[in-house]
């Protein structure tokens, strides 16, 4: 398959930090999600978008993506050096070869553009087979369409063989039921819904699996949600009362006195929804320091600084 630049999909440099990224996906994620999106190619362009975000967010992936993108970098250095037709030819299909490997590492063989997969016989072997060729192919669905059943309008491809045994490729629409409480690769089956069979065998099935998409806000931990809660130090110190985003809309949380960077703190059941129960929703705090101080700030960090006795290097003392 052809490289594809995940920096440029969203709209963002390479040296761009996680935060960017995030932003960027957030930002392209909501304009292109096929659940709203009027825009022609939206459930394409979701795709590519979803696909670039869990290479580029990911710490490992995205080194092992940036290293690719600077072998190709070096390959066509090369190519400019060397006039021959055949090195240029043979050295963009080794390049675009590394790719596909990659590209089927981080998400499967069955990760091609159309998403589907089915069996390669001739059409005169499927007439003895008992029913249809099974398809399965996955379906994004945003944390949010996980709190409750919820009905889509699913686009997918079968293969169709005509008179002549030529294959065809074949678009059904169905609306599907995903169930509260869906998790990432579950499956979901449609029966009868495959490519139909040679003669009055029954068709096959369709088998859809579910791809929960990362969250720019939230991590998932079982079924808690994990968010990153930043704090100012005087809100740390004194205690106060934030709004904290859920899947299901804002929540104020009491921040006690003297909070601590790395505290978590818990809100039941805005988590996940469980088989047996919800999941939590865990903050995190991160104390965050204002990127600039005016002068009347400064004097009262400095005041602040000459009252207080606290050290928190203390424990060095004893070593």
């Amino acid at each position: 398959m052809e490289f594809i630049d995940y920096y440029e999909v969203l709209g963002v440099e390479p040296t761009a930090d996680s935060k960017a990224i995030k932003t960027a996906y957030r930002k392209l994620g909501r304009k292109y999600h096929p659940d709203v999106s009027k825009l022609p190619d939206a459930a394409e362009n979701f795709k590519r978008v979803a696909q670039a975000y869990e290479v580029l967010h990911s710490t490992e992936k995205r080194a092992e993506y940036d290293a690719l993108c600077e072998a190709r970098k070096r390959g066509y250095n090369n190519q400019n050096r060397k006039s021959s037709t055949n090195y240029h030819t043979n050295n963009s299909a080794m390049g675009n070869q590394d790719f596909t490997d990659f590209f089927n590492s981080v998400f499967g063989a069955a990760g091609s553009r159309s998403r589907q997969q089915h069996r390669q016989q001739p059409w005169y072997e499927d007439a003895n087979q008992a029913k249809g060729a099974d398809v399965e192919f996955d379906w994004p669905v945003m944390l949010e369409d996980t709190l409750a059943d919820t009905t889509k309008q699913i686009e997918f491809v079968i293969p169709v063989y005509d008179q002549q045994g030529y294959q065809q490729q074949v678009k059904k629409s169905l609306k599907v039921k995903i169930p509260a409480g869906a998790r990432d690769g579950e499956r979901i089956r449609l029966k009868g819904q495959g490519a139909p069979a040679y003669g009055n065998a029954p068709s096959g099935d369709a088998y859809l699996t579910i791809k929960l998409l990362p969250h720019p806000l939230f991590d998932v931990e079982a079924n808690n949600l994990l968010l990153t809660l930043p704090l100012a130090p005087w809100e740390a110190a004194l205690g106060t009362k934030v709004e904290v985003p859920t899947l299901s809309g804002k929540v104020q949380l009491t921040i006690p006195a003297y909070s601590q960077a790395g505290q978590r703190l818990r809100v039941k059941g805005k988590g996940l929804v469980g088989k047996l129960s919800n999941g939590d929703l865990i903050a995190t705090i991160k104390i965050v320091m204002p990127s600039s101080l005016n002068e009347n700030s400064k004097t009262l960090w400095a005041q602040l600084a000459d009252s207080e006795t606290f050290d928190p290097r203390r424990e060095w003392s004893d070593r």
